[in-house]
């Protein structure tokens, strides 16, 4: 079972998207989960990610932009990404921390430009 990814899209440098991520009931609710992105060439980079008590934390380079969030009833996590710049640009995964082989999903793209 693959966790699903979506919401990524096309938008201007300074623009807003918010991502979704759904899968296995049980383990999105409560695990630690995180959003990752990657990138042609690079390793995998975790952006943000959420304890099973809601605690947060960022990569450096997105702190005071993206702010991730849970809907345990909705067995979701969000990603809400604010003032994108195309470094953001990237392919956004959802996964448990640390990441499970088994469920990887496609990712949803992330495009910033101009």
């Amino acid at each position: 079972v693959q966790l699903v990814e979506s919401g990524g899209g096309l938008v201007r440098p300074g623009g807003s998207l918010r991502l979704s991520c759904g899968g296995p009931m049980g383990i999105v609710a409560r695990s630690t989960m995180a959003w990752y992105r990657r990138t042609p060439g690079s390793q995998r980079e975790l952006v943000a990610a959420i304890g099973g008590d809601g605690r947060t934390r960022y990569a450096d380079s997105v702190k005071g932009r993206f702010t991730i969030s849970r809907a345990s009833a909705e067995n979701t996590i969000y990603l809400q990404m604010n003032n994108l710049q195309p470094e953001d640009t990237a392919v956004y995964d959802c996964n448990q921390v640390p990441p499970a082989r088994d469920l990887w999903g496609q990712g949803t793209p992330v495009t910033v430009s101009s």
